[in-house]
C-alpha cells in the first residue's frame, strides 16, 4: 500500500506536523524531478525505531529510485536540496539520507554502495556507503515508515542477526576506533555529540549482544541493567543531555567508547 502526502499534515507519517510538511514537500519535489524513476520513499532512524527528539533529532529519509542517478538528475537533486534548506521550516537543515536504485538496495554490497547522499554535516555528493548500511537496510525493511512506495521488504532481502552483529563490530573497529586518536575526537566536545556517543556504543553493545536493533532509550535501558554500575551515570547523563548542558564528559565518554570496543570483541566471538 502506497502513503500519499495528504493536505493536512497532522495526518502525515508522522507524528510530527512541521515534519510532516517538510515531507509533502520533499515528496512532491522529488516526483517532479525523477517522475518514473521513483520507487520510494522510506524514513529510517529515529522517526522509525520510536525515540525521535524534536529538538535535536535529523529526519534520516531513503529514497529507492529504479537505477542509478547521474548527470542532469543530480544537479536537479542539489539544487532541491539547497532549496528545501533555505524554507522556514524547523527541520530544513536536517535532512539525512540518500538515493540508492533498487538492485543495489537488495543486500549490501561494497563493490556498489557509492551513492548520492545529504546530511547535517555533508553536501549533496556521490558518496560510499559503508557497512553500517546493513544496519540502515534492517532498519528500512522492518520498521521503515512509509512516505510513498511498496513496502520496503519487496525489495530488501532479510538481515540476519549475524550480519547485523557482523556490521556493528567493523563499525566499531573503523570509525570509532579512529575517535580516540588525538584531533579525531575534537568533534566530541560539544555535550549532544557525547551523548550521541554514548548511547551509540549502548546500542552497538546491545546489538552484539542480542543481535537486534532498538531504539537508543531502549538500549541505554538494557545498558543500565548489565553493565557495570560504574557506568551509570555517564549513560543516565546522556539520556538527559538537554537538561545538563554545564556538564563536559569527553573523558569518560572516550573511556566509555575504549571500554565498548574492548567488549565488542569478546561479544563478537561468542
Amino acid at each position: 500500500m502506497y502513503y500519499v502526502a495528504l493536505s493536512t499534515p497532522s495526518a502525515g507519517p508522522t507524528p510530527y506536523r512541521d515534519v510532516n510538511m517538510l515531507l509533502q514537500d520533499f515528496l512532491v519535489r522529488i516526483q517532479v524531478i525523477l517522475k518514473e524513476k521513483l520507487v520510494g520513499f522510506y524514513l529510517y532512524g529515529s522517526l522509525s525505531l520510536g525515540d525521535f527528539d524534536p529538538g535535536s533529532s535529523d529526519i534520516d529519509f531513503l529514497i529507492v529510485t529504479t537505477e542509478e542517478l547521474s548527470g542532469k538528475v543530480l544537479d536537479e537533486l542539489r539544487q532541491m536540496h539547497s532549496s528545501i534548506a533555505m524554507s522556514k521550516n524547523p527541520y530544513a537543515q536536517r535532512l539525512e539520507g540518500s538515493y540508492i536504485s533498487r538492485a543495489a538496495m537488495r543486500r549490501y554490497d561494497p563493490d556498489d554502495a557509492c551513492h548520492p547522499t545529504i546530511g547535517v554535516d555533508w553536501e549533496f555528493q556521490v558518496a560510499r556507503h559503508r557497512s553500517n548500511w546493513i544496519l540502515e537496510r534492517h532498519i528500512v525493511r522492518e520498521r521503515g515508515v512509509i512516505v510513498w512506495g511498496p513496502p520496503p521488504s519487496s525489495f530488501i532481502d532479510p538481515v540476519s542477526p549475524h550480519e547485523l552483529r557482523r556490521a556493528v563490530y567493523e563499525a566499531l573497529g573503523n570509525f570509532w576506533q579512529q575517535q580516540l586518536a588525538g584531533p579525531a575526537s575534537e568533534w566530541l566536545r560539544p555535550r549532544d555529540y557525547q551523548a550521541f556517543a554514548v548511547l551509540t556504543m549502548c546500542r552497538a553493545l546491545y546489538t552484539l549482544s542480542r543481535g537486534d536493533i532498538v531504539s537508543k532509550p531502549a538500549a541505554a535501558a538494557w545498558a543500565l541493567q548489565t553493565l557495570d554500575t560504574s557506568w551509570r551515570p555517564l549513560i543516565e547523563r546522556a539520556l538527559i543531555w538537554r537538561y545538563q548542558h554545564d556538564n563536559n564528559d569527553l573523558t569518560e565518554t572516550l573511556a566509555f567508547i575504549r571500554f565498548a570496543l574492548t567488549l565488542s570483541r569478546e561479544l563478537y566471538k561468542l
